[in-house]
């Protein structure tokens, strides 16, 4: 993320909303109950929400906003070089030395019960919440600390973290490791197998394989799907760490499951949106009709850890599949799960004709997408762009630049997409370089054109896959990539009279206004009401006719992505992109009558 920077746009709009959230957050407060389990006076009071109010008390994620905060600190740190997120990341690991220290333990948590309730949770003993799940998340916070900010502090912390972990888990046989793995436990084997990334320390890659919950990894590998009412985001985050245990461990079971993990949820089981699941739960797609209008659905963090799994995949194998999912989960549940005016981002983003998107309180809430989100939107740099020994892969389009060291090569990108399906990149070079360009061909458009300063030099008809123009390039040269943007529709195979519609890999959304809607009453505390806020009775248009031909009623609006479709009843309905909705009602999906 270093070696790229961000144009003026949204994407560096969410960044920057992100960052003024970040630094307007105090760290005593996220570690005041780190330091009471440590035996230490408080600094402050700690925040509310998901860390100290009782409604929460008994999924004990006390403690994992800090985990997420570091990360968020890091990647602020790795993307801008602003030295205050730094000193956040140091403070923040120096603090949780001192409880180290104090406590006489590796161990680091918030917990009420402290330290009690991991010890239990490792005996087998019967516990409310998710100690792995929570802890997680701290040692997460500290790797990135250590990788992402170059903090020694984040380092030696997380190591005395870890090096607890290996020997309270020691004396677990493979049985009862396996049964405490059927509580949610967080990407725990993925930050394992980074440890033994980062030391090259034999017992870190063993609880790498130790934390993989085999009764999920097996299927998976063998090709079975079995997800039908599983827990979504309790199992997105494990077959991360599959992903990577196979990358320290060679073993390609662990492969086969992440790769079928990711085809079957991407390509079954997703929303037009990239999200999926109803109330944080995969449902059988036959079934789709009785739960695409939830107001619970496609939970953001599963998006943020399924965009983590596309990044693993294609850096193993540089599929233009993966980019595609990438580029339109990022659009339709990433930048658009943020409020542009506060910084806040939701939970849900469910598809209940009329709703709307609710975002966090800046400091009573405290969600799990509250931490995700923290990190969701200073990380856009990490996938745009991506190289091998030969080639250099434009992935995503954005106003940006890159800086290739090692070629002496920075590419300038400069682009209004989506507005328009055309981006426009030139080489600053030291010397003329041999690099062949790879420009991604995405699958929603019909076909792809590359001109070279000015002359058409390829044309592609092969949606999906990628262009690759490899030249010796001259410092000043211009490439250009024209693509087709079209209006079309998608629907579950079991729903085929449920539809969204699509421009390009952007989804529309109906813009209904703000029937009954106060000011600031979606910015809410509880995510458990999601539905219940803001109810009531909501007009929302229907639409009729054949659902496969209704994208060919859609008509261009005054503005780049605006359209309007008539309503059965002949009323206009105004389509935006659903990224670009905010603070009003809204309808992504449709149930098309027969005209």
């Amino acid at each position: 993320m270093a070696d790229v920077a961000l144009g003026e746009g949204p994407f560096l709009h969410a960044q920057r909303m992100t960052e003024a959230y970040l630094l307007r957050l105090r760290p005593d407060r996220m570690l005041h109950n780190f330091r009471v389990n440590a035996g230490l006076k408080p600094k402050a009071p700690v925040y509310g929400g998901w860390e100290s109010e009782p409604t929460w008390a008994d999924i004990n994620c006390h403690g994992h906003t800090l985990g997420h905060y570091l990360s968020a600190c890091a990647l602020a740190y790795r993307s801008t070089k602003d030295r205050r997120f730094r000193q956040r990341v140091d403070y923040i690991a120096g603090e949780l030395a001192a409880c180290q220290k104090a406590a006489g333990s590796g161990l680091v948590c918030a917990f009420p019960d402290g330290p009690a309730l991991v010890a239990a949770h490792i005996r087998g003993e019967r516990i409310t919440g998710v100690p792995w799940y929570t802890l997680h998340k701290v040692y997460a916070g500290l790797r990135d600390g250590a990788l992402l900010a170059d903090s020694a502090a984040a380092r030696d912390v997380l190591i005395r973290l870890a090096d607890w972990g290996v020997a309270a888990t020691r004396p677990l046989s493979a049985a009862q490791f396996e049964a405490m793995l059927a509580t949610e436990h967080g990407g725990m084997n993925e930050i394992y197998a980074d440890l033994f990334a980062m030391t090259g320390r034999e017992e870190y890659r063993h609880l790498s394989r130790r934390f993989s919950h085999q009764a999920v990894m097996e299927p998976l590998a063998e090709g079975r799907d079995l997800l039908d009412g599983m827990h979504a985001n309790t199992n997105v985050p494990k077959v991360v760490g599959f992903q990577r245990v196979y990358e320290v461990t060679g073993d390609d079971r662990y492969a086969r499951a992440a790769a079928f993990f990711f085809r079957t949820v991407a390509h079954t089981r997703s929303f037009a949106t990239g999200g999926h699941g109803d109330n944080e739960h995969f449902f059988a797609m036959a079934d789709f009709d009785r739960h695409v209008f939830s107001a619970k659905g496609s939970e953001t963090c599963c998006q943020h850890n399924m965009l983590k799994l596309a990044r693993l995949l294609f850096m193993q194998d540089p599929q233009a599949d993966y980019a595609d999912y990438h580029e339109r989960t990022l659009y339709n549940g990433i930048l658009a799960s943020q409020d542009p005016d506060s910084g806040m981002t939701t939970y849900f983003q469910g598809a209940r004709p009329g709703y709307m998107k609710l975002y966090h309180t800046p400091e009573d809430s405290f969600w799990c997408c509250t931490g995700t989100g923290m990190e969701n939107h200073v990380k856009y740099r990490d996938s745009i762009y991506f190289h091998d020994d030969r080639a250099l892969y434009v992935n995503l389009f954005l106003p940006s630049s890159v800086l290739w060291r090692e070629k002496g090569a920075d590419l300038v990108q400069r682009t209004a997409f989506p507005d328009a399906p055309v981006t426009s990149l030139q080489w600053k070079l030291r010397a003329p370089a041999q690099i062949a360009l790879r420009l991604r061909h995405p699958r929603w458009s019909r076909t792809a054109t590359v001109s070279v300063n000015g002359q058409e030099v390829l044309r592609s008809s092969t949606p999906g896959s990628y262009v690759e123009v490899d030249r010796l390039w001259q410092d000043g040269d211009r490439v250009e990539l024209r693509l087709a943007m079209e209006a079309a529709v998608e629907s579950a195979p079991a729903a085929p009279d449920i539809i969204a519609f699509t421009y390009g890999p952007i989804v529309l959304a109906g813009a209904l206004g703000r029937q009954g809607l106060a000011p600031g009453a979606d910015i809410i505390v509880n995510e458990r009401k999601y539905g219940e806020y803001n109810g009531g009775d909501v007009a929302v248009p229907t639409l009729a006719g054949d659902p496969k031909a209704l994208a060919q009623q859609i008509r261009p609006g005054a503005a780049p992505l605006e359209f309007t479709i008539a309503a059965k009843d002949g009323t206009p309905v105004r389509l935006i992109p659903y990224h670009r909705i905010a603070h009003e009602r809204y309808a992504t999906y449709w149930r098309v009558e027969s005209a």
